[in-house]
C-alpha cells in the first residue's frame, strides 16, 4: 500500500488528507489528480444517496435490486437538467445566502437547492390558478370543433 498523506501550508498539526492506494508505482501527484477527479462522482453518490435515498430502499427480488440504484440516479440527472434549463436563476445563491447567513462563501446552488425548487415549482403548478398563456377547456374545445367543421366541409 502507498499512503500519500497531504496538509495545507497553514496547518501545523496533522494531516488534511490522507491518500491511500495500492497502485505503488504511481507518483504522489497522480494520486492526488485521480481523487480530485473523482471527487464530483463521489459527491453525486453522496447526494442521490442523503437527498434521494438511492440505494436504501429494501427491495428484495433481483430485478428491483437491479433497477433502483440506476433510477435514482437518473432521478438526481432529471433535476440537475430540469434546473438548469428551467429553475436556474443567477439570485438563487445570493437568497439562499440571506436565507442562511452563514454560508458566506456560496457562489453556487447545491443539489438540495434543486430538489427544494423543484418541490417549490412542482407544488405551485398544481395549486395556482392556470396560467393566462394556457388555453382554457371552452378554447380548445372552439379549436376541436372548428377542425371537425373544416374537415366535414372538404369531404
Amino acid at each position: 500500500m502507498k499512503v500519500v498523506l497531504l496538509r495545507e501550508d497553514v496547518t501545523d498539526t496533522g494531516y488534511d488528507l490522507a491518500l491511500v492506494s495500492t497502485d505503488l508505482t504511481a507518483p504522489a501527484g497522480h494520486l492526488v489528480a485521480r481523487y480530485a477527479s473523482r471527487w464530483s462522482i463521489e459527491v453525486t453518490f453522496g447526494e442521490a444517496r442523503s437527498l434521494l435515498g438511492v440505494g436504501q430502499v429494501r427491495n428484495r427480488t433481483p430485478r428491483a435490486i437491479e433497477r433502483t440504484v440506476p433510477f435514482g440516479l437518473y432521478c438526481y440527472t432529471i433535476t440537475v437538467i430540469w434546473y438548469t434549463l428551467h429553475g436556474h436563476h443567477p439570485q438563487d445563491a445570493a437568497e439562499h445566502r440571506t436565507r442562511a447567513p452563514w454560508y458566506l462563501t456560496k457562489t453556487h446552488p447545491a443539489f438540495s437547492d434543486m430538489t427544494a425548487k423543484l418541490r417549490r415549482t412542482t407544488i405551485a403548478a398544481r395549486f395556482m390558478p392556470i396560467d393566462a398563456g394556457q388555453p382554457t377547456d371552452t378554447e380548445i374545445r372552439a379549436v376541436q370543433e372548428a377542425r371537425a367543421a373544416a374537415s366535414a366541409d372538404l369531404a
